[in-house]
């Protein structure tokens, strides 16, 4: 009998080698601890702008239990010019510190292709595209190396403003979007098992569709390509509980554990320690992974 909670995604080989680290996404979730080197990013607001303060949330993130860490130099909403060389000037220095201190997985969150390209130099193993491909060399240039590449849906372009977003079917309509952008990368030659893909919550969305992605997360991984979600702390967290920006933790946690339950494999998180707790115990009640120990009435 199936159970009607649990669903397991429809990968091609659940089991994948990302940088150093062996992932079974039949029997395992990713934590992707959030490192963003900006002034104006939604959540951290700067928090980790200093090299030495996102040097510190790498480490930190690491220690909490990240298996993964996404380190972006660019926030997706509108705001003040980044040019390349910014950009670089802002990520590359995570990576190569990142690298050196851990076999993690290190992903950089860029919609550039030389950005990526030079991330991919200095050690990361996933570019993540939060653009959807607006740049479709970007999965010539991510092909061409070993990394993964992460493809998010997005309507508007880059640090574009889209009001008003309206769909028929955002669940269906973000699935197709998903279905044709990584065949368009395996036509400029990413291959299929080195492809994750991204729902997009709340990039060009507004409430209701986020939650309707998450309610129906289960038709978006059905598709053959590991699902990451990135919910942790966004609007319709705050807009459906009346919390403001750093009042969401809980919120965030039972979207994950909802988000795991309907097929998701990696969740990206700023409170790493506390989204592994909720991961891993899900995970075991999913059947998964043993207890870490076992005592009481044994």
């Amino acid at each position: 009998m199936v159970d009607p909670v649990i669903y397991q995604p429809g990968l091609i080989n659940p089991v994948r080698k990302i940088g150093g680290r062996t992932f079974d996404f039949a029997h395992q979730i990713a934590i992707m601890g959030i490192v963003n080197r900006t002034p104006d990013s939604f959540h951290d607001r700067g928090r980790t702008f200093a090299l030495d303060a996102a040097i510190e949330a790498v480490q930190k993130a690491i220690a909490d239990g990240a298996d993964w860490i996404d380190i972006g130099g660019v926030p997706f909403a509108p705001g003040p010019e980044v040019t390349v060389a910014e950009e670089l000037d802002r990520v590359i220095p995570v990576v190569e510190a990142a690298r050196a201190a851990s076999d993690v997985v290190i992903s950089v969150d860029t919609y550039r292709a030389e950005v990526a390209a030079r991330a991919i130099e200095a050690g990361a193993d996933v570019i993540n595209d939060t653009s959807g491909l607006h740049d479709p060399q970007m999965a010539s240039l991510v092909a061409s190396t070993d990394a993964y590449l992460v493809i998010t849906h997005s309507l508007a372009a880059p640090r574009t403003p889209l009001p008003r977003p309206t769909y028929r079917d955002v669940v269906k309509e973000v699935a197709d979007f998903l279905q044709r952008r990584a065949e368009l990368a395996i036509e400029r030659g990413m291959p299929a098992e080195r492809i994750i893909i991204d729902p997009g919550h709340d990039l060009n969305k507004n409430t209701y569709h986020s939650l309707e992605l998450t309610r129906r997360l289960n038709e978006i991984t059905a598709l053959p390509y590991p699902v990451l979600v990135a919910v942790s702390n966004k609007d319709f967290i705050g807009e459906t509980l009346d919390r403001q920006q750093h009042d969401r933790l809980e919120g965030t946690l039972a979207t994950v554990v909802v988000c795991v339950l309907r097929g998701a494999r990696i969740v990206r998180v700023h409170d790493v320690r506390a989204a592994v707790a909720a991961v891993r115990m899900t995970e075991a009640i999913m059947g998964y992974r043993p207890p870490a120990y076992t005592r009481h009435n044994m």
